[in-house]
């Protein structure tokens, strides 16, 4: 099972959700960041179950016990070791699904590969995971902020229902964690009346890397918008990605949809931003923009057609503490694996002498 990504700033996690703890190693963390501990704790606590109204009824803390790599409030240069524990979980929550297969969710396809698997939440399946996440991506906007450099994200589709006439002026505030738009009570009340029918939704998050410089990126197989995309598609909710002007692209010409060129003040600008702020999968300096598009959860009360595991026919309704919608506790998660990303290209390179 692969369990890291990144190559010069490196992500590795361990952990299930209904285990003990969850947990993991940074790598190659420059020194001397100071490690803003209350900057971690607030990105954590956007993540964390109960941090919604629109969300699961567990209630996790989410404290960050970080055990290594970090002295006196900045990094050491050396591997950060931490542990997050898991304190309100309810393993009999599931028992009665034990030998079901849950429609949507990775059952079927882990007993497949593995022969055994966690019906726990789903183990090591379980959004829970992103929690390690989040706090790799706190780290790697610290190191970001330093070079002028930030990642925003926010819903702009909840249920089919676009975000109408919104500003971008993050950072976004619950229960959505939407730009302010003229519509958000019907988005809201789109997810209300699904978690009343016993159902879920999903919806689009879009990103912002702002303050971007060019040349990060590589221009073959570790091209930006690859990385980018390998990234936030490990994500377990995220179903698609388009950078720029996305698949609309493909129904403009040439003309429209290149970014043109101007020079001011002793430098290349670009008219447009139909490119995302990647080309050849290298950053231009715009800002890099894509969407996200996020599954309705699929552990839901309604009752659905399933198998067991023994090869018989059934049904199941899925009980518990689950989220309507996943998409206000995806936006941090998203906004931690971009950075991490930007932040691995940056180090590059500065280690190939590039910047």
């Amino acid at each position: 099972m692969s369990d890291s990504i990144g190559k010069f700033l490196t992500l590795t996690t361990f952990g299930e959700s209904h285990g003990e703890a969850l947990g993991g190693v940074i790598s190659g963390y420059p020194a001397g960041i100071a490690v803003d501990e209350d900057f971690i704790r607030s990105e954590m606590m956007r993540r964390r179950p109960g941090s919604t109204a629109l969300g699961t009824k567990r209630a996790e803390d989410d404290e960050v016990h970080i055990l290594s790599g970090v002295f006196n409030g900045v990094s050491t240069g050396t591997a950060i070791g931490f542990v997050i524990y898991n304190n309100t979980q309810r393993s009999s929550d599931y028992s009665a699904i034990e030998h079901i297969y849950r429609p949507g969710h990775a059952d079927f396809t882990y007993d497949a590969k593995y022969g055994i698997r966690d019906y726990r939440g789903g183990g090591r399946s379980s959004g829970r995971e992103t929690c390690c996440r989040v706090f790799g991506g706190a780290l790697a906007k610290l190191l970001l902020a330093r070079e002028g450099i930030s990642v925003n994200a926010g819903v702009i589709e909840t249920a089919g229902i676009k975000a109408i006439n919104y500003e971008w002026d993050p950072p976004f505030k619950g229960p959505l964690y939407a730009p302010d738009c003229d519509n958000m009570d019907e988005m809201i009340q789109a997810v209300e009346n699904a978690k009343r029918a016993g159902d879920s939704v999903g919806g689009i998050i879009e990103c912002r890397i702002t303050g971007m410089i060019p040349g990060l990126g590589e221009p073959v197989f570790d091209k930006l918008d690859a990385t980018l995309s390998h990234a936030i598609m490990s994500i377990g909710a995220v179903k698609g990605i388009e950078f720029g002007a996305g698949f609309a692209a493909a129904r403009l010409r040439g003309s429209e949809n290149n970014d043109a060129m101007r020079m001011e003040n002793g430098k290349p600008v670009f008219i447009t931003n139909n490119a995302g702020g990647i080309l050849g999968g290298i950053s231009n300096g715009n800002d890099i923009i894509f969407r996200v598009a996020v599954k309705p959860t699929p552990s839901i009360s309604s009752e659905q057609l399933s198998v067991t595991d023994t090869g018989e026919n059934t049904t199941v309704s899925v009980h518990g503490r689950h989220d309507p919608v996943i998409l206000p506790r995806a936006v941090p998660v998203i906004e931690a694996m971009a950075a991490l990303v930007i932040a691995d290209h940056l180090l590059a390179a500065r280690a190939y002498g590039r910047r």
